[in-house]
């Protein structure tokens, strides 16, 4: 089990020396899969603990002083550092403190006195510290006086393409799945636990799983062909929309996805919802009725695309 730890006050993570691999890791995209692999590899080399920090919020989404889209949540980033062998993580609150740290001090705090590190592993344009003043040169040269090793990974492309979350964002607003799929290493999903909702959608004839998004702020909005993971073993296909419902009058955004010929109780479960292809933007329409026939004409292009598609299993 992976021990996760929030602040750099505490004792050290890694008595006996870790190698740490360093980020904002939004999304775990195939680039950062790859660094926490030489992460691992490494750690596994010199008999010392894979271990990984990272930023909740994300530094840019602190600085833009707005909302920054998603590809994942923090849940997302915990499991997904945990799968990919990190045996500890520091998980950092990025907040006016930690963003006022001078490169030095985060080296010393965070690198040295918290996670004991023997071996740092960046991006090759990787950045840290108050004005952004750290770079891999003051890593190397801070290491050869506290005796760690600093490297950078190789930037990763898929078919000539940098791999990056802005990237994969960009390709999310394009409505692209396919080619940010390719850049993920795997669909683009939304997880949640189900909640109860209005039940609008079962008066219509489209019960819904409902799930929240609270604070994350998606790269996507619209009607979607999706498939959903997580229930009873399966992969469910069906139709969903995410967004703020203004046919109702909604003023959260919601994910609320329709399984197709599935009439179980999902309350209480935590799904994963895939998307597969965008059918069209949100749209206000004058009344229920009118919304309910658009709804059937999505359900059909859905399952249209879906028929298309290639299964993935859960």
């Amino acid at each position: 089990m992976m021990h996760l730890a929030r602040d750099l006050a505490g004792p050290c993570l890694a008595p006996h020396g870790s190698v740490v691999a360093v980020g904002a890791l939004d999304g775990l995209h195939r680039g950062h899969q790859a660094l926490l692999a030489r992460v691992r590899e490494r750690a596994a080399a010199l008999s010392l603990m894979p271990l990984a920090i990272s930023f909740e919020p994300l530094p840019r989404a602190f600085f833009a002083r707005a909302p920054l889209p998603r590809l994942g949540s923090v849940r997302d980033k915990i499991e997904g550092l945990a799968a990919a062998g990190m045996q500890a993580a520091l998980l950092l609150r990025f907040n006016a403190t930690l963003a006022a740290l001078s490169a030095e001090d985060f080296v010393r705090w965070a690198l040295l006195s918290r996670c004991g590190a023997r071996e740092v592993w960046v991006g090759e344009d990787f950045r840290f510290g108050h004005a952004r003043g750290g770079d891999l040169a003051l890593l190397r040269r801070m290491g050869a006086e506290a005796g760690f090793a600093a490297h950078p990974l190789e930037t990763h492309q898929h078919a000539g393409r940098r791999i990056s979350s802005s990237a994969i964002r960009a390709a999310l607003a394009g409505g692209d799945f396919a080619a940010a799929a390719a850049l993920l290493g795997r669909p683009f999903t939304i997880g949640g636990r189900v909640l109860r909702g209005q039940q609008l959608g079962r008066l219509l004839g489209f019960p819904t799983a409902n799930i929240r998004l609270g604070r994350r702020v998606s790269p996507i909005q619209g009607i979607f062909a999706v498939r959903v993971h997580g229930v009873a073993g399966h992969t469910m296909p069906g139709v969903a929309s995410l967004g703020l419902r203004p046919t109702v009058g909604g003023r959260e955004v919601l994910l609320e996805a329709h399984l197709f010929d599935y009439a179980g109780d999902l309350y209480g479960r935590h799904v994963s919802v895939e998307f597969v292809a965008k059918l069209r933007d949100e749209e206000k329409f004058a009344d229920l009725d009118a919304l309910t026939r658009q709804m059937h004409r999505d359900a059909a292009a859905a399952r249209d695309v879906l028929a298309l598609s290639f299964p993935i299993s859960a």
